[in-house]
């Protein structure tokens, strides 16, 4: 009984130990240190590059499959559902349209987001939350040259913005873009 109690309060001093360790770091987050710490991004056994990741597959106009399996939600951009979904049937009824047109505009955002970005590199930029409640990355990915893919995508008319607080970096831009787009009749909008 005495040495469960020694081997309880030498964990329990390591793992407070550990904690204010990194708390002395420079980051004062208890909370990104469970969210970073309790989720790592392995491939091939080293930590994975969200600076040079290449994107393997679009799965649909907002969503992203890195080349570890991650799956990537792009923060901030809402695109036309491409599948039968609780989601789509949500869709249809709000908007008036079918299923089926807002499945085809739904191929047509999944087009243009699979040409901007598969097969190429890119970087992953974060915001408040790291993952959402499907265990997907949330992120604002950028090409290599720059290229500010969830900003693109709802610039040249293929999303609609989403905003989802507190992840709200860029949600003044994007409504911009998006008035933008809709005013100049581009993409879905025409």
């Amino acid at each position: 009984m005495k040495l469960m109690n020694k081997k309880s309060i030498l964990l329990s001093i390591a793992a407070a130990v550990a904690l204010i360790g990194y708390l002395f770091s420079g980051n004062t987050s208890v909370n990104s240190f469970f969210q970073q710490g309790s989720r790592p991004s392995v491939i091939s056994g080293k930590n994975f590059d969200y600076n040079n990741a290449l994107i393997i597959r679009v799965v649909d106009g907002d969503t992203l499959v890195l080349e570890n399996k991650e799956k990537v939600r792009l923060i901030g951009i809402d695109t036309p559902e491409m599948h039968e979904s609780a989601k789509l049937d949500r869709d249809a009824v709000r908007s008036g349209q079918s299923k089926e047109v807002i499945r085809k505009l739904g191929r047509q955002s999944y087009q243009f987001t699979r040409g901007l970005v598969e097969g190429k590199r890119v970087r992953l930029e974060f915001d408040k939350e790291r993952y959402d409640r499907y265990n997907r990355v949330l992120a604002y990915v950028y090409l290599l040259d720059g290229t500010f893919v969830n900003a693109k995508i709802i610039q040249d008319g293929f999303a609609s913005v989403m905003r989802y607080p507190p992840n709200v970096l860029y949600a003044d831009l994007f409504l911009k873009l998006y008035q933008e787009a809709r005013e100049n009749k581009r993409g879905l909008w025409q």
